[in-house]
């Protein structure tokens, strides 16, 4: 099987620095990685989803989502761009009198690059051929998903608090018998709802709460800018 390493070696030479230049480090935008992490995000979300989705059968819409969300999101996506060797790319693509090490150290520049490796890859050899690969790289990100599940609430949480904010949660309705029922929940700040989820427990329905809060899976990655950690800013 083919690994999205070996894939990265043959794609385009314009296509490969593309996906490793920096939108600072040249005259259109269009010519950084930006639009090619756009894309590679939505290949890598229907690559995990087509993955997991017969895996595990028993799994409800909800617990799809935040498995996917975990295994995509921007720590793990991070992590495979230093498998990757992708800091190192991105070291060397840099214009002569140009740091990149500030950009390096952040996971989430490190995410969008491994996001537009992904999104080159698709332009050059198409889905089925990407989508095996891309399945390989993040296998442990999705086993680490399924033995440590992230506690959204807390994420949200922790996000809020650098902003001197609160959420609390408010179980806006209920229905269905005793032994079958329906929550929903809403996460809010000072009385403005930010997400709203579904469960079969009320902690369930709240941390579909918080996973909607926070921007579903471009939450997690940290891309929201209304609750993205300034901290992960690049350097430029």
């Amino acid at each position: 099987m083919e690994t999205l390493a070996g894939l990265l070696e043959d794609i385009p030479d314009d296509l490969a620095r593309e996906a490793v230049t920096h939108a600072s480090w040249v005259e259109r935008r269009s010519d950084s990685w930006e639009r090619l992490a756009f894309l590679g995000d939505v290949v890598l979300g229907l690559a995990v989803s087509s993955d997991i989705y017969p895996r595990f059968p028993h799994f409800g819409a909800g617990r799809l989502t935040k498995l996917r969300a975990q295994a995509v999101s921007r720590g793990a996506c991070a992590e495979v761009a230093r498998d990757l060797g992708l800091a190192e790319r991105v070291l060397a693509a840099a214009p002569p009198g140009r740091d990149a090490s500030g950009l390096v150290r952040s996971d989430r520049i490190l995410a969008s690059v491994c996001e537009a490796v992904i999104g080159a890859a698709y332009l050059t050899f198409g889905f089925e051929r990407v989508a095996p690969a891309v399945i390989a790289a993040y296998s442990a990100q999705v086993e680490e998903a399924l033995s440590h599940p992230v506690d959204f609430k807390s994420v949200l949480q922790e996000r809020l608090a650098r902003r001197g904010e609160i959420v609390a949660y408010r179980i806006e309705s209920e229905q269905g018998p005793p032994h079958d029922r329906s929550f929903v929940a809403v996460a809010e700040v000072a009385g403005a709802a930010l997400g709203r989820g579904e469960g079969k427990t009320k902690k369930a329905a709240e941390q579909e709460a918080a996973l909607e809060a926070l921007g579903g899976e471009q939450g997690v990655r940290g891309e929201d800018r209304l609750l993205v950690d300034p901290a992960d800013e690049d350097a430029g």
